[in-house]
């Protein structure tokens, strides 16, 4: 699979350290296990309905409660999609978007990214639960992390929309963050929660970065308008 040229490298002091002691323990190629397992899980379902597979997988706090403790990890491996066309789409595309930031960052720095994308997605689907008395949050938000990331580090990749309209991955991360923003705002408290989830991972790797540009656009706006002002009085006194 080709390789997209990216931005540059997250330099985290914290996961420095924490590489140096257990890179060793690095899962290599997670993203083409968990797609697998997707896959997997999937033609199951297909072949076998009465299965109710799904519902055994999913991340339910109630259920984990009462000893179903498998589901803490099983959740990961339930499809994004029941339609058989747009499901090899969907998998394809996370293979792309998780092979790709591993390359990018080497596979224990993606294994860190994921597993705080999994604990914040525990952690609000618990906390959804204690609140409302439900707590069932798909994995979707957490491949919507992963695309964040992907789209923040390669802005400039193209997809193309509906199998046919190319469009750059920056324009979707747009739209996602909307949705995100609208959950927020809309939404009720376990959608606020899930999508707050979404993006925990995304913030501690690029918080620093965002801010940085932030700051450069400011006094970039801000240089910009002394100029403007500097070229004003000086047309008046000539």
């Amino acid at each position: 699979m080709s390789r997209v040229c990216p931005l540059g490298v997250i330099p985290l002091k914290w996961i420095n350290k924490l590489e140096r002691k257990y890179r060793r323990y690095a899962i290599s190629n997670l993203m083409t296990y968990i797609i697998a397992l997707n896959a997997a899980v999937y033609v199951i379902n297909l072949l076998i309905p009465q299965s109710n597979l799904y519902a055994k997988l999913a991340l339910n706090p109630a259920m984990i409660l009462r000893g179903e403790i498998w589901r803490l990890i099983t959740f990961l491996f339930l499809p994004p999609s029941s339609s058989p066309i747009f499901i090899v789409f969907v998998l394809y595309f996370y293979y792309l978007v998780g092979s790709n930031l591993e390359y990018q960052w080497g596979s224990f720095r993606f294994n860190i990214y994921y597993l705080i994308g999994v604990l914040s997605t525990i952690a609000a689907s618990f906390i959804s639960y204690a609140i409302t008395g439900f707590g069932l949050v798909s994995p979707e938000h957490l491949n919507l992390s992963l695309f964040l990331a992907f789209a923040h580090l390669f802005p400039y990749f193209e997809v193309l929309l509906f199998f046919f309209i190319p469009i750059k991955v920056k324009y979707l991360a747009w739209f996602n963050w909307a949705f995100i923003v609208f959950a927020l705002i809309f939404r009720p408290l376990p959608m606020k929660l899930a999508a707050i989830a979404s993006v925990v991972n995304y913030f501690i790797f690029f918080g620093s970065d965002l801010i940085t540009t932030i700051k450069l656009r400011i006094q970039t706006y801000k240089k910009r308008k002394r100029f403007r002002e500097a070229f004003k009085n000086d047309r008046r006194r000539h």
